[in-house]
C-alpha cells in the first residue's frame, strides 16, 4: 500500500481567523484525496486558539484530526478515515 502524500502547512505566526482560512483552502483543495486516505494535511502552527477552530472544523467536515503539541507550537493532523 503506498505511503500517504503529506501537505505540509506551516502558518506559524498566523492568528484565527487567518489559520482556519488557510487550513480550509488547503482542505477544499484536497478533500477528494483525504477522505480517500491517499492525503493528509499536517498544520504547523504557534496560536493555540487554532488547535480548536481547526479541528473541530475539520470534524464537522468528515475529517478525522489529532493535535499535539510541539517546543513553542502545535501540530495538528488532518486526515480522511479512508
Amino acid at each position: 500500500m503506498p505511503m500517504a502524500q503529506t501537505i505540509d502547512l506551516d502558518i506559524r505566526g498566523q492568528i484565527c481567523p487567518s489559520c482556519l482560512l488557510l487550513t480550509l483552502k488547503e482542505l477544499n483543495r484536497h478533500a477528494a484525496a483525504i477522505r480517500g486516505g491517499g492525503t493528509e494535511i499536517v498544520v504547523t502552527t504557534d496560536d493555540r486558539q487554532a488547535t480548536a477552530t481547526i479541528p473541530s472544523t475539520a470534524d464537522r467536515m468528515g475529517f478525522r484530526t489529532e493535535v499535539s503539541r510541539l517546543d513553542g507550537g502545535y501540530r495538528i493532523r488532518i486526515f480522511g478515515t479512508g
